[in-house]
């Protein structure tokens, strides 16, 4: 038996594995348990086969694992995977269609990340959680005021100073009952606002020890947050051709829809991952912001496409990333 490519449907307990040799006929099929699989796909796949697996929940885990029995790992977004079911779906059939997909000569594929970057991603991930349990209690606050004629003002800085003076303000009709309420929602949003402080300069740390990340502070309107995101998704930047692939895989880039020789693009997609295309958007309006009051090369750049083009698709386009290189304003402004 000479199994060269094999599709794994990853589970919390039970394994889905399917194998094929180099003409493509299938060799194995089983369903194998969380704690044996590996060992058994060693004894059965020779090391340098690849073994593809669909990139969700421990995925990268499995990968790195995978890669340390001498195997190719190829992860491949689930969307990609679907067009090869080919019947009903099952755990069998999934890793049947895993196989076929990886074996496509087009097909993309997903990096697998190291447990650094996943550290990274973790934290942004956490942050970002927090913000949203921060804008639903300061928005609970807003809302439980008003139903007493207390009008928050807009603005969560201003939210915050006005706390101390509504738990002060005898004369706002707000009873002693909801004050304690009130009090207490109020500490939970400064243990929120500390959670965040605390994970951001966690963050900031790493930027400084983190090589990629600094290369990419160079690059204006990137700050040590964004640093440390791209860095996160990023790694070695290998699993990229070009710095349009990783933009693509952000939905930096534009939908199309073309047909009968018209090609037609449309708006930015919402495809890939909006947490960062979030941070790199806020970062060139700050850059854009401030180009109307410099002289340089990238300012020149940018303000001539923003006299031509909508200030949306401006900031839109001012999403880079250079890998192993540092940034040169006047390299950019030549693109």
């Amino acid at each position: 038996m000479n199994i060269t490519r094999v599709g794994v449907d990853i589970a919390k307990s039970v394994f889905h594995v399917h194998g094929v040799d180099r003409h493509e006929q299938t060799q194995w099929q089983a369903k194998l348990k969380r704690h044996e699989w590996l060992d058994i796909l060693n004894q059965r796949v020779p090391k340098g086969a690849e073994v593809g697996i669909e990139a969700c929940a421990s995925a990268r885990h499995w990968g790195r694992e995978l890669q340390r029995r001498g195997y190719t790992v190829k992860l491949i977004a689930a969307q990609f995977v679907k067009p090869y079911v080919k019947s009903n779906k099952n755990d069998r059939v999934d890793a049947e269609a895993i196989c076929e997909a990886m074996g496509r000569p087009r097909m993309r594929f997903v990096g697998v990340k190291t447990v650094k970057q996943q550290d990274i991603q973790a934290a942004h991930r956490v942050r970002e959680e927090l913000f949203g349990q921060r804008t639903a209690k300061a928005n609970q606050i807003r809302g439980l005021v008003g139903e007493y004629g207390v009008i928050a003002p807009i603005g969560i800085n201003k939210l915050r100073q006005a706390l101390p003076q509504w738990l002060e303000d005898t004369e706002n009709g707000l009873t002693d009952e909801f004050r304690v309420l009130l009090a207490e929602l109020s500490s939970d949003l400064r243990h929120l606002d500390h959670r965040i402080a605390d994970i951001d300069a966690r963050i900031e740390q790493t930027v400084k020890t983190d090589p990629v990340a600094r290369r990419l502070l160079d690059v204006r309107g990137v700050g040590p947050l964004t640093a440390s995101a791209l860095a996160g998704a990023l790694g070695d930047g290998h699993a990229y051709r070009k710095g349009r692939d990783f933009a693509a895989s952000l939905g930096l880039t534009p939908r199309q829809h073309s047909t009968g020789g018209k090609d037609r693009l449309l708006g930015i997609s919402n495809r890939g991952g909006s947490y960062l295309r979030t941070l790199l958007v806020h970062g060139a309006r700050a850059v854009i912001r401030h180009a109307k009051d410099r002289d340089d090369g990238l300012s020149q750049w940018l303000n001539a496409l923003k006299a031509r083009k909508h200030v949306n698709i401006v900031t839109v386009a001012w999403a880079i990333v250079h890998d192993e290189t540092s940034y040169e304003p006047m390299l950019a402004a030549s693109r």
